[in-house]
Order: C-alpha cells, then sequence, then structure tokens
C-alpha cells in the first residue's frame, strides 16, 4: 500500500490570468446593462402549452425601450438570488446532507476500501464512474444531484494516483456527456420534443450513437490526461488537497464496518427512491431538498451521532458550499437584467432572422451554434427549451430542417456547455466544491470542448442528410 503514502507535491504551478467568478460574472452582468441601451426592445406573445408559458413565434413586435438604470445592476443580484433560491437552497442542503455522511466516517471508509480494491487497476475506476453519472445525466437529468459525488471523487482519485481535476470530470463530464445525448432526460428533450410536438423520447437510437460517440471521446481524454499525472505527479492540480499528503486524506488503518456499510445502503438507496419520484410523480427541487434533508437526519442516527452533533455537520457541510450557492443566484442576475431591459427577446428574434438567411445545408449547425450561444443567457436546459424551441421548430420547417434535428442541436448547445461556462450555478458550485479555479478549468477542458463541438457538429450534419425525424 506504498502508493497511500505519496506525497502530493506538485511544482509550483505556472502564473496563470486568473479572475474571481464574482468578479467575472459582474462583468458580464455590466455588458448585459450596456445591451439594453444598444438594442431595441422587443417580446413575442406567449400561450398555454401543457401549462407552460411559451413563445408564439409570429408575434414579436418591438416595443417602447426600458433600459435597465446602473443601480438595475446591482438591484438585479437580489432578485437573481430570489429566482435562484430553490436552486441554492438546494444545494447548500445536499451539502449540509454530505457534511453528516462525512462526520459518521463511512465516505472516508469507502474510500479507503476502494483505494485498496483498485490499487493495481486504477484506471477502470474512470470509465466506470463515467459511465454511472452519463447515464444519470441522459436518463433523469441529473445535475445539481451530482454535486454530492464530487467530494467523493476527488480524494478516491487521488489516492489512487490521479489529481482533483481527475475526480471532478468523472463527475461534471461524465453528467455533460449525459445532457448532451439526453437519450430520455425529461428536463431536456423531454420539454423541447414535447413543444416540437415530436412523439415522446423518439429518434433515441441516434442518439444512442451519439452517446456512445460522446462517452469514448470524454473518457479517452480524461484517462489520458489521468494517465500523465499518474506518471508525473507535478503535471497536475490538487486544488484544496494542494500540498496535502494521501495519507492525510485516507488513514489506512480504517475500516468499512457493517453500521458503515448500512449508512452507504441509505446514500445509494436515496438515488434509487429519487429517480422513481422523478420519473414517476415528476418530483423537482422541493422534493428532492426534502429527500435529502430526510436522509442527512437518518444517516445521522443510523450514525450514532448525537442531535447536536447531527446540526453541526450539516451547518459544517453547507457553509463549505455557500460560495457556489451565491454564484448561482448572481448568474441569474444576468437573465434578470436581460428579461427587464426587454431584448431578451430582441436578441433570439434577430438570431432567427440570421438563421433564416442561411442554406439549408448549415441551417442546422446555424442551430447548434445560436444555442450555444444562449445557453450562456440561459444556463438552465428545460428554460432554454421553452425559450427557443417555439421558434426553431417551425423555424426547422420552413428551411428544409426536420424538428427532430432543431431538438438534437437544442440538445448539443445545451448539454456541452454544461462543462464551461461561467452562468451555469450547479457547474460553477461544482469547481468551487472542488477548489478548482474556472480559468484553470478552461486551460484543461478547452481540447475536450472542442472535440465534443466537432462530434455534434458532424451528428447534426449528418442528421440533416438522413432526414432525422420522424418529423
Amino acid at each position: 500500500m506504498s502508493q497511500l503514502h505519496v506525497d502530493v507535491q506538485p511544482k509550483k504551478q505556472k502564473k496563470l490570468w486568473d479572475i474571481n467568478v464574482f468578479a467575472l460574472l459582474f462583468v458580464v452582468l455590466a455588458i448585459a446593462v450596456v445591451l439594453t441601451y444598444l438594442l431595441p426592445a422587443g417580446e413575442y406573445g406567449r400561450v398555454e402549452v401543457n401549462g407552460r408559458n411559451v413563445i408564439d413565434p409570429a408575434t414579436f413586435q418591438f416595443i417602447e425601450a426600458s433600459p435597465v438604470k446602473p443601480l438595475g445592476l446591482v438591484n438585479s443580484v437580489h432578485t437573481g438570488l430570489v429566482e435562484a433560491s430553490g436552486v441554492i437552497f438546494f444545494v447548500l442542503i445536499i451539502g449540509g446532507t454530505f457534511g453528516i455522511i462525512t462526520a459518521t466516517g463511512a465516505i472516508e471508509a469507502l474510500i479507503v476500501t476502494l483505494s485498496k480494491l483498485l490499487r493495481n487497476q486504477e484506471k477502470w475506476l474512470i470509465p466506470i464512474m463515467m459511465l454511472f453519472f452519463a447515464a444519470g445525466g441522459s436518463l433523469m437529468g441529473m445535475a445539481e444531484e451530482t454535486l454530492p459525488y464530487i467530494a467523493i471523487m476527488i480524494p478516491l482519485a487521488i489516492a489512487l494516483g490521479f489529481d482533483a481535476i481527475t475526480g471532478a470530470a468523472i463527475v461534471l463530464v461524465g453528467a455533460s456527456v449525459g445532457f448532451t445525448s439526453a437519450l430520455m432526460n425529461p428536463f431536456t428533450v423531454g420539454v423541447a420534443q414535447g413543444i416540437a410536438e415530436l412523439p415522446p423520447f423518439s429518434g433515441m437510437g441516434y442518439r444512442i450513437a451519439v452517446f456512445v460517440v460522446m462517452y469514448i471521446v470524454s473518457t479517452a481524454f480524461i484517462l489520458r490526461y489521468a494517465s500523465k499525472v499518474k506518471k508525473d505527479r507535478s503535471a497536475g492540480f490538487f486544488g484544496l488537497f494542494e500540498g496535502k499528503s494521501t495519507s492525510e486524506l485516507l488513514r489506512e488503518d480504517i475500516q468499512l464496518t457493517v453500521r458503515h456499510k448500512w449508512i452507504l445502503s441509505l446514500f445509494v438507496l436515496n438515488f434509487g427512491v429519487l429517480v422513481f419520484g422523478v420519473i414517476e410523480y415528476g418530483w423537482y427541487l422541493t422534493e428532492l431538498s426534502g429527500l435529502f434533508l430526510l436522509l442527512g437526519i437518518i444517516i445521522g442516527f443510523t450514525g450514532k451521532l448525537s442531535v447536536n452533533h447531527i446540526v453541526d455537520a450539516f451547518m459544517k457541510g453547507a457553509a463549505g458550499l455557500i460560495a457556489g450557492a451565491l454564484v448561482i443566484g448572481v448568474a441569474r442576475a444576468v437573465v434578470v437584467v436581460l428579461n427587464d431591459g426587454h431584448i431578451l427577446d430582441t436578441i433570439l428574434y434577430y438570431s432567427a432572422g440570421v438563421l433564416n438567411q442561411l442554406p439549408s445545408t448549415f441551417t442546422a449547425l446555424g442551430m447548434l451554434v445560436l444555442q450555444t450561444i444562449i445557453s450562456f443567457i440561459v444556463p438552465s436546459g428545460s428554460g432554454m427549451a421553452a425559450l427557443t424551441m417555439p421558434i426553431m421548430a417551425p423555424l426547422a420547417e420552413l428551411v428544409g430542417v426536420t424538428r427532430q434535428t432543431a431538438v438534437l442541436a437544442y440538445q448539443f448547445g445545451d448539454g456541452i456547455s454544461n462543462i464551461f461556462i461561467p452562468t451555469s450555478g450547479y457547474f460553477m458550485a461544482g469547481l468551487a466544491l472542488a477548489g478548482i479555479p474556472w480559468t484553470r478549468w478552461m486551460k484543461w477542458i478547452f481540447p475536450l470542448i472542442m472535440m465534443q463541438y466537432a462530434v455534434a457538429a458532424v451528428a447534426v450534419f449528418v442528421a440533416h442528410l438522413i432526414g432525422y425525424g420522424p418529423f
């Protein structure tokens, strides 16, 4: 077990251009405010479809300008926090629940046990766990739900000779692969196909092929990087764990007890209940928050923690995610400004006009580009579907592209962006949990992003050529 005592002593990292994520978001926010003065205000009419307010593409009209005043820039932050409160408190409750699980010692015992089992075959960790998170994202839209796993995967990755980026990537990139293929994700492909009036989850065969390709490309990229770190620890990045030895992270003498196994079984059972609730009853943040809170309480008593210890552990776990939770609200403030200035619909209207001028062969690719750009403004997958598909679906028919292809372009624009846009709350929360600066992450993941977009472009182009349908 000598591997567990290898020191993590990376050589001094090159100085990177770095900027605090809050400063970055305020720059984006300021740009949004300026745009409310430069772009004309406009709006689409909305109609109710299956309980959702969606855009009526034929109703766009310019309206009286309502630029956001400078004070509106700072006011929008509070509004953004309020509007994103559901996600924010969900993240904090997850952090608190994980704090309780950590306090029982079950996580550390599991990690030590896995590190021993995978001692000579540690590379299997990456493809196996990547497949787990990809399946979760593709079948049930796991996003915020994956955050607890980051705190598990990073110590395990480091213990097996990798680094913090490897551990975080297994979770974040894995889930992104699932969102990109979205075989049955009810929050993305389910919403988008419903608005486009396509049969629910139709065209799955083609998306399975996309899933396989995206999974192979992404897993190979992470494996290649992990192998490099394994050979040269100084090539890695360790975030909050920098300078620590793996023996500090994991103690060899810890055993996985029967009590630990009960706690971990409850943790797994929780996700089984979560999947059932999401699929059968349409559970979302409120129900999932309650489920995790109940899990934390039950696990606390199962682990023989006192009431005070349970509360203290919950508070400590939640406190660790405060920064990431606040990022979610500030990111939402960008959308608040665009909506208050009535230019979000204008941006969409002009973008659709540009697409309408393209040859049909390239319109599908133009949709992919447009959806990617919009994902910066509207990082919510279901929100972007409700915003764009009422326009993209009829536009697709006008320019000779199938509605199913338009949905595919939307999926790619939403899914790939989940691993790099700074306005994505849960993604930034994940980086904060890992202690990885956004700029450092971007330097590492940029080649993979380009490869994924290349795969997406080919997939959309082929979908157009074969008349990917049913219509």
